[in-house]
């Protein structure tokens, strides 16, 4: 009675690694979407100044880290409200899996040199960005066509 059942468990293992590789690649094909979306963002903004002092692409180039330096993640989009303001940075924390992103309150932040590179400072701790939930990440939205007039 058992033979069946080992006859089938590696076709049942292999179907439910399929479906959960499925789910890692929509997952991955929605973190570069969302890094498409950041890089065209940042290159639409050109030399603005963002936030903190720092450009849309300086913002992307930096990691995210605590008052004594240690790095949390990277910054992976700049979130603005509908005035185009800055209010958040979507953060890829570091050693999780899967990948896990958090929405970090512009609110509280600063600069910190490190090097030739410029890092984004919190006063939260690794609990603290631990405890945010989850941010939302969906396709960014595909742009409106621009009618070319006639003539």
């Amino acid at each position: 009675m058992k033979r069946p059942f080992l006859t089938i468990a590696p076709v049942l293992a292999l179907a439910l690694a399929a479906c959960e590789s499925q789910v890692e690649q929509e997952a991955d094909a929605v973190e570069d979407a969302v890094e498409r979306q950041a890089d065209a963002s940042a290159a639409a903004a050109g030399s603005a100044i963002a936030a903190l002092g720092l450009t849309e692409a300086q913002l992307l180039d930096a990691d995210l880290v605590g008052s004594d330096g240690t790095d949390f993640g990277d910054v992976e989009q700049v979130r603005r409200d509908a005035a185009g303001t800055v209010e958040a940075l979507l953060v890829e924390l570091d050693d999780t899996d899967p990948d896990r992103y958090v929405l970090v309150p512009l609110a509280g932040l600063t600069t910190r040199p490190d090097g030739d590179d410029i890092d984004v400072q919190t006063a939260m701790t690794r609990a603290d960005l631990d405890a945010l939930p989850d941010a939302e990440m969906t396709m960014p939205p595909q742009p409106v066509p621009v009618p070319i007039p006639a003539g």
